[in-house]
């Protein structure tokens, strides 16, 4: 009888504590995500709904210019978005985040999800998430630039880059024929990729010469988080760098300097 009455007390002592820490997690403030709809924006979306983190989004127009004003220089000093702010860091202190890049792995290490602990292959990921901030970022956004916002068209630019990054999604398709994920396991390497190599079509690439990176991008657009992540919109109105001379200007034109 005093076992059942001890048991019965620890485990009424368990739920409470469960209960009080569900009310701790629900009162925490959420992780401000500065942001706008690019590629290096939707890898935050997409890993904050892989982890079920709450967030809240503050829009960056970086075709009007809020990436030089100095409260977000203060947290992204580049003057490039997403950069993050989580109120609920290191120690339970605030601290914020820049580089995309940078992000994901602070996010994977708070959460413990998708970036694995084991150093073998941590550093598989990190392999593949250093290639992408590197190579796959750079490449394709000199392609989309060369080939649809550049104001007079340079074969040899178009040439160059969309031949760099054939190269790059040729080196995925080799890399995922024989396994799922860029890593072995879904990662925030495909998180860091997914969002810019879903562009082909813009930068110039025949889909059908890459049938294994073609999988690939439809094994990760089936998760429904990632799904939520790259459906995040802002309510201000969007840019149309094709069309709009002004927003142009602002981004390939003006230093932080300026």
């Amino acid at each position: 009888m005093a076992k059942k009455k001890r048991a019965a007390k620890a485990a009424k002592k368990s739920t409470k504590k469960s209960v009080q820490s569900a009310k701790r997690k629900s009162v925490l403030a959420p992780i401000e995500l500065y942001f706008w709809p690019t590629p290096n924006g939707f890898k935050i979306t997409v890993m904050l709904e892989e982890c079920g983190l709450p967030y809240v989004i503050k829009p960056v127009n970086i075709g009007r210019g809020d990436q030089f004003k100095p409260e977000f220089l203060a947290i992204s000093p580049n003057n490039r978005m997403p950069a993050i702010i989580d109120p609920n860091g290191p120690g339970g202190k605030p601290i914020s985040v820049f580089e995309s890049g940078a992000i994901l792995q602070y996010l994977g290490r708070k959460t413990g999800k998708f970036y694995p602990a084991d150093e073998r292959k941590r550093t598989a990921v990190e392999e593949w998430l250093f290639w992408q901030v590197g190579g796959v970022g750079p490449m394709a956004g000199q392609a989309h630039h060369f080939r649809s916002y550049a104001p007079e068209k340079i074969p040899y630019a178009i040439e160059r880059y969309t031949r760099e990054v054939g190269r790059l999604y040729g080196i995925i398709d080799k890399r995922v024929e024989k396994r799922d994920f860029l890593a072995g396991e879904y990662s925030i390497a495909d998180m860091a990729v997914y969002p810019w190599a879903k562009l082909w079509e813009r930068q110039g690439q025949d889909i059908n010469a890459l049938p294994n990176f073609a999988r690939w991008l439809e094994r990760i657009k089936a998760r429904p988080a990632v799904a939520r992540g790259m459906a995040v919109r802002v309510e201000q109105p969007t840019v149309d760098l094709a069309k709009d001379e002004e927003a142009r200007r602002i981004l390939f034109g003006i230093g932080a300097n300026n």
